[in-house]
């Protein structure tokens, strides 16, 4: 018979489930940015780890020396890149303006003038389409120049990030059989093995992700860099470092690519050249980066991406699309070793299961 003191306590203990989670939640809000330290650092540890074997196995160096030198090519490596965007800050010091989302909007209403008479002349009527679209009124320029000063603000207070990253690093690398065995007294004897055999292979496997990342990055870094060498652009390394990096973003980062380079050519060629120069230059960028990122879907991607998480580059589209509905740009970047994750786990719990055997063949 259920009583009033029975549905009271039911009640308390569903209270105190519910202030239990809200105090968690409200922790984990706190202490995000410690959360992404660790998180970026495990991230980093997983790529660093194959070099740290390399000085341990190959140069027979100790356990200490070869992290320290890993870790020192690490930083020498974020320097040289740091280094190079020097010269491109000092010589844009000048236009800090760029910054004003009045002096922003002033320029991309140039544009869009230069743009409007430009087209004209083959009887392309811009200012009907847009004003058709209404896509004007829909535009907050204010937002693009805040999102532009919170990245700068973010990269200001990289040092430290920086900092605790590598600490973590180091302990990360240093202590990992220290880490294994605190997680072994954690674990169910019943499912030690499999748990430890789990993180074993997806460790292998989101190394090798990793590690493709990076070489997949550098080779549309190399092919970027070259289509605006060619056709003149000024500041093309970190126009091309930036679109490499954006590449990151599976599908969507590409586009956002093509686009930026697209408007940063445009608005760097506003003047008297504006149609014998900066159009053609950009027409001919957009052509190349196209022309860059069929090579990369079909030859880089497939090749690096795919092969080194054992994936269908047709399992890896689909699963990228389900994590860009789900989570966003966010869940794009993740999907990939989120399920490398998941199929490891089902294939070691469940080796006998025909459909886990089809949906896991080659991890």
């Amino acid at each position: 018979m259920i009583t009033s003191k029975i549905i009271a306590n039911g009640l308390l203990r569903a209270i105190g489930i519910l202030v239990l989670i809200s105090i968690g939640c409200y922790f984990i809000y706190t202490i995000q940015t410690v959360l992404y330290y660790i998180i970026i650092a495990f991230l980093t540890t997983l790529i660093a780890n194959p070099v740290v074997e390399f000085f341990r196995k190959k140069l027979k160096f100790s356990n200490t020396i070869a992290i320290t030198t890993t870790l020192i090519l690490f930083i020498l490596l974020m320097i040289g890149m740091l280094l190079l965007f020097v010269p491109l800050i000092t010589s844009q010091s000048s236009n800090m303006s760029f910054l004003d989302s009045k002096n922003f909007q002033k320029s991309i209403q140039e544009l869009y003038h230069q743009l409007d008479t430009t087209f004209k002349h083959y009887n392309i009527n811009i200012d009907r389409i847009v004003s058709k679209s209404n896509v004007s009124s829909k535009i907050n320029f204010s937002v693009v120049t805040d999102f532009i000063n919170e990245l700068i603000n973010v990269l200001s207070s990289f040092g430290a990030g920086f900092a605790s990253v590598l600490f973590i690093m180091f302990f990360m690398l240093k202590d990992k059989v220290y880490f294994i065995a605190i997680f072994k007294k954690l674990m169910p004897d019943d499912h030690e093995d499999k748990i430890l055999a789990s993180i074993e292979k997806t460790n292998t496997l989101l190394s090798r992700y990793f590690i493709g990342l990076l070489l997949q990055t550098l080779i549309i870094f190399v092919m970027y860099l070259i289509v605006l060498l060619i056709f003149g652009v000024e500041n093309a390394f970190i126009i091309a470092l930036i679109s490499a990096l954006l590449n990151i973003i599976p599908y969507l980062g590409p586009l956002i690519s093509t686009a930026l380079t697209t408007v940063l050519i445009l608005l760097s060629g506003l003047g008297s050249n504006f149609q014998s120069e900066a159009i053609p230059t950009a027409i001919y960028v957009f052509i190349g980066f196209t022309i860059v990122q069929i090579i990369d879907n079909n030859v880089s991607n497939t090749v690096i991406s795919s092969k080194s998480v054992n994936m269908h580059p047709l399992e890896v589209f689909i699963i990228t699309i389900i994590g860009g509905l789900l989570m966003g740009i966010v869940g794009m970047i993740i999907a990939v070793p989120l399920l490398t994750v998941i199929k490891v786990v089902l294939k070691e719990f469940f080796p006998e299961n025909q459909f886990i055997q089809l949906f896991t063949k080659g991890i």
